[in-house]
This record gives structure tokens, sequence and C-alpha cells, in this order.
């Protein structure tokens, strides 16, 4: 047996050739980092200590604020785009509605559902409130097929409360309140559109029963009143027409192809298309940009809490500047030496890392049920300015990952001039005055 293959003192095989000189170095890097992260030493273990803390801190921080961004698009996209179709093809006129072309829409691989539809402004009128809306016809049977209207109704289906020549309404809930209507008043519907009569030209009006409340806690409470197609055909004039075929699409970022792959089959010449980014895509952008400009800004704070490491890992090295010298003159190599100090700033910073990540999405879990017990307890109104009325929390395992990453990135980078410093300390000038 020769002394290359002999095992060592600690255990290890004592390799020859290049591959042995990496092998040893790195798990020579790896006792020293281990030993030094447990090591306690006076001010240097409370300054290590605070460090955890501080990243900590700001990874959970990072995370829970993610979180909330997460909830608020999530709400948006369930309560707008639950309600509202995510396409329509409107006719450049008024058209008379087919089954057939419905059903060829719906049979498109990228769209879930069509449905036609009758669309128009009008005013709703009660004594002296008045309220401009936004009144769309809708066919109850075909409307489940593009929209969860029926989810936020509070008296059942669509077709026990919009019937054909009875001349329902359903009525946004905040809309209603402005209003001073509720469920089994009437309302009358007055159009913009001028009827010919012997008393001279008049605004075409009918009076509507309220027949429910929409309650979806979007923009369309304020604004959104719904009735049976054939009475707005009737209150339009349009006959067997409509205005055009709402339609729900499989994948809601892709409903612009979605769309044009309906108008390739019904004609551009007859058609045009308009998606939910036409109508609502500033807000769903404006969301996505308040993410992505809370995590930049976040983050510095997470980088602060990382160039922490790099007093700590500094204090570590001032201190262990006799076992530095010491163990060059023995003759470590300065890749084990920065490969120790680097594994003891990706210890630490792992370390709280993995606290933060812990203490980020259990905070995140519970913020809902905190946030209400603090909004009741002291009789707050939080959130009167938002759609909603509760904190929406939506953990995001992609965007854990991604802090946890980016932190311990930023822990590594930060490790590495300590490290470098130790590497280059002189043995002569750490053992001067020992």
């Amino acid at each position: 047996m020769t002394a290359d293959d002999r095992p060592t003192s600690a255990g290890k095989p004592a390799l020859g050739g290049l591959a042995g000189r990496v092998l040893r170095d790195a798990w020579f890097a790896a006792d020293l980092g281990q030993h030094y992260a447990f090591a306690t030493r006076g001010a240097a273990s409370l300054v290590r200590r605070i460090a955890v803390a501080g990243l900590a801190l700001s990874v959970a921080v990072l995370i829970i604020v993610l979180s909330v961004v997460n909830g608020f698009e999530r709400e948006f996209r369930e309560r707008v785009f639950g309600v509202l179709p995510h396409a329509a093809l409107y006719g450049r006129a008024p058209f008379v509605g087919d089954a057939a072309e419905a059903a060829a829409l719906a049979a498109l691989p990228s769209i879930a559902g069509a449905a036609p539809f009758v669309q128009g402004v009008a005013l709703a009128v009660n004594g002296n409130h008045i309220q401009g809306i936004l009144l769309t016809g809708v066919e109850p049977e075909a409307q489940r097929r593009v929209s969860a209207l029926e989810a936020h109704l509070a008296g059942g289906g669509l077709e026990k409360r919009l019937r054909s020549g009875e001349f329902g309404v359903v009525l946004g809930a905040r809309l209603a309140e402005r209003l001073g209507v509720a469920a089994g008043d009437g309302i009358l519907l007055m159009l913009p559109l001028g009827s010919l009569t012997p008393a001279g030209l008049l605004p075409r009006q009918k009076r509507f029963k309220v027949v429910d409340l929409l309650r979806s806690g979007a923009e369309l409470d304020s604004r959104a009143a719904f009735v049976h197609l054939a009475d707005a055909q009737r209150l339009f004039r349009l006959g067997a027409q409509v205005h055009g075929y709402q339609l729900r699409v499989a994948d809601l970022d892709a409903a612009e192809r979605a769309a044009e792959q309906g108008l390739a089959l019904l004609g551009y010449d007859r058609f045009f298309a308009r998606t939910w980014r036409n109508t609502h895509g500033n807000l769903h952008q404006a969301i996505g940009s308040q993410k992505a400009s809370m995590f930049v800004l976040l983050a510095f704070l997470v980088g602060v809490a990382a160039f922490n490491l790099v007093s700590t890992l500094v204090m570590a090295v001032e201190q262990r500047g006799a076992d530095i010298a010491i163990l060059k003159t023995l003759g470590a190599s300065t890749s084990a030496l920065v490969g120790g100090f680097v594994l003891l700033g990706a210890m630490i910073g792992g370390l709280g890392v993995l606290l933060g990540v812990v203490g980020g999405c259990a905070l995140a879990s519970v913020l809902p049920a905190l946030f209400a017990w603090v909004n009741d307890g002291l009789a707050l109104d939080l959130m009167n300015q938002y759609f909603i009325d509760y904190l929406p929390v939506d953990i995001w395992p992609e965007d854990v990952v991604g802090v946890g990453a980016v932190s311990l990135g930023l822990c590594l980078v930060c490790a590495l001039y300590p490290a470098w410093r130790a590497a280059r300390l002189p043995p002569s000038r750490a053992l001067a005055h020992e």
C-alpha cells in the first residue's frame, strides 16, 4: 500500500493527482465551514444571529407581499372574468342569431363556449335617481356557457329570474343602492334612441321589475344590468337580430388568438372582435407591474440583509486570523480557504433564507384570518376602497422558490469578499501578535 492509498486521520482517502487535490480541498472546505458556522465566540455570534434574523425577516416580508398581490390578481381574474365574457365577436351590423354559428364557435379548440347577446348603453330611472348603465340581453341557458353570472346571484338560476316577456332585470348591487331599489321593485329603463310618436320624438323606455341583484364584488356591480335576450330585442327593436356572440376561452391569456380564430370562421367582413385586454387589460397589467415593482424594491431589502453577512464573515476572518495563518503554513490551499468561508456564508445565509421562507409562508397563510380579526375587532373598514372586503392571499410555489433562490444567490455573492480576504491574509501579519 502506497502513501497515497492510506486513509487520512479523518477517515477520508488520500487520493493522488489533480482529482485527489480537488477532493481533499472540498473536504477541507466543508469541515472548515461547518466548524466555523457552529462555533460561538462573543460578539461574532451575536452579529451572526442578527444577520440571520434580518435575512429571515426580509425574505418573509417579500413572500407575504407577493402573496397578497397574487391574491388580488386571483380575485380580479375570478370575480371580473368569472362574470364577464373573455372575448366578444360584434357584428358590424345587427344580424339574425344562428345556433349553428354559436355551435361552430364553441367547437373551436380554443373556445369553451359561445352565446348570443344584445348590448347597449341606457339610463335606469327610479324617481329622482338616474344612473347610466350597460344593458345586456342574454339567453339564460346559453349564458351559463360563457359566464359564471349565476354564482353571484342570491336567487338561483337565470332561468328562474329572467323569462321572456316578463321584463325582469338583474341589477348590480351598488347600482341598485344608488337608485334606491331592491329586488321586487320596479325601474324604468330608457334608451338614447328616439321613437317618433304623434306627440313628437320620445326616448324608448320600458318598465322592468328588479328580480335579483348581482354581487360580484367587481366594478360591474355599479353599472351592469342584465335582461332576457328577447326582452332586449324588443326594447332595441331588433326583431330576431342580435349584436354578436360572447365567448369564453380555454386559456385566458390566449383570448386574442381565440378571437382571431372566431373571426376567421365567421368572416372579417361581418364581425370584429374585442377581448378582455381591450376592456380590462390596463388594470390587469397594472397588477402585474405592481408585483414586479414590489419584487424589485423588496429584493433590495433582502440585499441589505444579505450584506450583513459581509460584516459577520469579516469578523470571523479577523477572529480566526491565527487559525487561517496556521492552516496556510501547514499547506492549506487558497481554494480550500475560499471554499470554506463561502460555505460558511452559504450556511448562515441558507439558515436565514429557510427561516424566512417557512415564516413567510406560515404568516401568509394566517394573514387573512388575522386581518379579519383586527378589522372586525377594531371596527375598521380597511378595504373600503377595493372591490372586496377581505384580504386575499395566494401563495405561489414558484414565487417562494424564486425568492429563496435570489436570496441565497445574494448571500453567496456577499460571501465572496470575506472569503477572498481570508485567503489573502499573510500568515506573518496574522501571527505577529500571537
